[in-house]
């Protein structure tokens, strides 16, 4: 058989089989615009907030954690991991553990401000105090000693304010 007559052959085969596999997908309702829950799992459900989730912000627009670990946790460990070792997966998420470009304050308060790459900039959802104690806390644990010591610099409140536009 020559191989355009098998092409024609096949993709014939394909249109006609695609009834077979194709699903009925349920169309919204005219008035509401939701969508028939007929089939679903009866397990499935919204995420709803309860009143505990609610504590992480003091209003719609800013974190409440207080202290660089409390900040960390809630913001940072999703991505670089709860011991700082990073993550590659969806993207790459540098480890926080041992590394070297967190000896200086400035490096890390421009990226949490302003964001870099992949991560978000965090700047509009955390204080200067905030931004100054995430970024002590990164530097001084994780194998990092940044902080600590005759040449370490802790980053203030006043070093971010410096970065913010």
């Amino acid at each position: 058989m020559k191989p355009l007559s098998l092409t024609i052959i096949l993709s014939g085969l394909a249109v006609a089989a695609l009834p077979l596999v194709a699903q009925d997908r349920p169309k919204p309702d005219a008035a509401t615009g939701e969508i028939a829950r007929s089939g679903q799992r009866e397990d499935f459900r919204t995420f709803e907030a309860e009143d505990g989730d609610l504590a992480y912000f003091a209003d719609a627009a800013r974190l409440t954690q207080e202290g660089g670990e409390a900040v960390y946790e809630a913001v940072c460990a999703g991505c670089h991991m709860p011991e700082g070792e990073g993550a590659v997966g969806a993207g790459m998420y540098p480890a926080l553990a041992g590394n070297e470009m967190l000896e200086f304050p400035e490096y890390p308060i421009y990226v949490i401000v302003h964001g870099q790459k992949a991560m978000p900039p965090l700047g509009s959802i955390l204080s200067d105090e905030q931004v100054a104690e995430v970024t002590n806390y990164i530097r001084s644990h994780f194998g990092n000693d940044y902080v600590e010591g005759e040449d370490g610099i802790a980053a203030t409140p006043e070093d971010v304010a410096g970065v913010r536009p």
